[in-house]
């Protein structure tokens, strides 16, 4: 793993002392450990890099372990960074369910954990130190209340891409939807499956979708991300369909392709969530460490919904941030 700001001498000192679980720090002399998920999608590889250049900046050792979407390996990574004495360990929950035995052996050494992008379900809130992350009932209420507006006029059958069974967002994503449309009796979800935040896999439902409902009878599609999204596109495209035509979409996430299918009148809508996460996890970490003041309890991070008149030059000023 590629080690920031460090020399090799400076290291090995750090980790003496901070093998008692974490004494006080500054910026430039904290080790984090950052469990993430993977790199699944293209928002999540812009995490990953958003991460990397946040620590830099901050002249944190940010030590990421790639789990590949398996809670174990993130269980794993976590007890690893508890037996190196690191200052803080964030955490990008695969599933919201699951935690408790890990984050208490990470709570008696003295290490905060911080939640990025995801929550988790517990009955005890102090396991961790605070969660970083957007609004994701809101996220999936804005793509509903723009559907429920865009097919104001027509029958409307939706088919869902759903995020990774049992993770937060799927949950959230879906619930926020849900909200939403229920207030129109013309919207009706007529196929919800998971797609696994993959482009690969949401290609493969919404292929099923199109030969067993018809691509005729599905006027909407709704993905818990960009990504999946992208994947049903060229779904729709292969079956002869026209995306963003005879199909309206509405996805979440925000990343280049999204907004390239936008301007290409190929997709309709997406509610964006900023990769930008770690960076506030680690201010927080800092401010911690050095008066012992616990930050609030949740960071929101903003939620926006964009559309195609400005696609094209969202595009382009993200194209190379991702």
């Amino acid at each position: 793993m590629k080690r920031i700001g460090l020399t090799i001498a400076g290291l090995a000192g750090m980790l003496g002392a901070c093998g008692q679980g974490g004494g006080s720090a500054s910026g430039e002399e904290m080790v984090v450990g950052f469990s993430q998920i993977g790199s699944e999608s293209g928002w999540r590889t812009a995490e990953t890099n958003a991460a990397r250049k946040a620590a830099e900046e901050r002249q944190v050792d940010l030590r990421i372990s790639d789990a590949q979407q398996r809670q174990e390996n993130q269980i794993k990574a976590i007890r690893a960074f508890i037996a190196q004495g690191v200052h803080g360990i964030l955490l990008a929950p695969v599933v919201a369910t699951g935690w408790e035995q890990v984050l208490k052996e990470a709570k008696a050494a003295n290490i905060p954990v911080i939640l990025v992008d995801r929550q988790i379900e517990t009955a005890d809130p102090s396991l961790y130190l605070s969660a970083v992350t957007s609004d994701q009932v809101l996220e999936g209420r804005t793509a509903g209340e723009w559907l429920t507006k865009t097919a104001a006029d027509r029958d409307c059958p939706v088919v869902e891409l759903q995020g990774t069974v049992g993770s937060s967002p799927a949950i959230a994503r879906k619930k926020g939807f849900d909200e939403a449309i229920a207030k129109s009796s013309n919207i009706k979800i007529v196929r919800s499956q998971s797609g696994d935040f993959t482009r690969a896999r949401a290609k493969e439902v919404m292929e099923s979708a199109i030969k067993s409902l018809g691509g005729t009878r599905i006027c909407a599609v709704y993905a818990h991300n960009d990504d999946m999204m992208i994947g049903a596109i060229q779904a729709m495209k292969e079956a002869g369909l026209k995306p963003g035509k005879d199909v309206l979409t509405v996805s979440i996430d925000g990343v280049p392709d999204i907004f390239k299918a936008m301007a290409d009148g190929e997709a309709n809508a997406t509610v964006e969530l900023t990769p930008e996460m770690v960076g506030p996890a680690l201010d927080m970490l800092v401010t911690y460490k050095k008066d012992g003041k616990a930050p609030p309890k949740w960071h929101q991070t903003p939620t926006k919904l964009y559309l195609p008149d400005t696609a094209a030059a969202e595009y382009e000023r993200r194209k190379n941030l991702y």
